[in-house]
């Protein structure tokens, strides 16, 4: 399957817990475009598959990525109303940056979490 043109939110569908996320997310934000990444045709889409697997990311309509906490700002932002005024107050400095040790903890022990499971947890750098 490829999306491309639009606006594009790409997880790990190995992964229950990041399933779980970004449908709430899909439902939440209304976004059109949430697939799992063994569904997509990465290259066409400028992504790895070491990128998928370790964080979500953001693919917008002009093909610009970002990933992981850049990723949900962005999805945030593109959501409009009061989700893009809070992507807008998480894109701040100092916000940012902490909403990047948030994402990174989430993503380290995400296989602990409610819905997470052993394929969940990312190998050890």
């Amino acid at each position: 399957m490829t999306v491309t043109g639009r606006p594009l939110l790409v997880f790990d569908g190995d992964c229950g817990f990041c399933t779980t996320s970004a449908r709430l997310g899909q439902r939440w934000l209304r976004l059109d475009h949430v697939e799992p990444w063994q569904f997509l045709d990465l290259a066409e889409l400028g992504l790895s598959e070491e990128a998928c697997t370790t964080a979500v990311q953001w693919v917008d309509d002009a093909g610009t990525v970002s990933s992981a906490e850049h990723a949900v700002i962005a999805a945030f932002r593109h959501a409009g109303g009061v989700w893009a005024v809070l992507g807008r107050i998480m894109d701040l400095p100092g916000v940012r940056q902490l909403a990047g040790v948030v994402y990174r903890l989430v993503a380290r022990y995400r296989h602990k979490l409610p819905g997470g499971t052993p394929a969940c947890k990312l190998p050890n750098p």
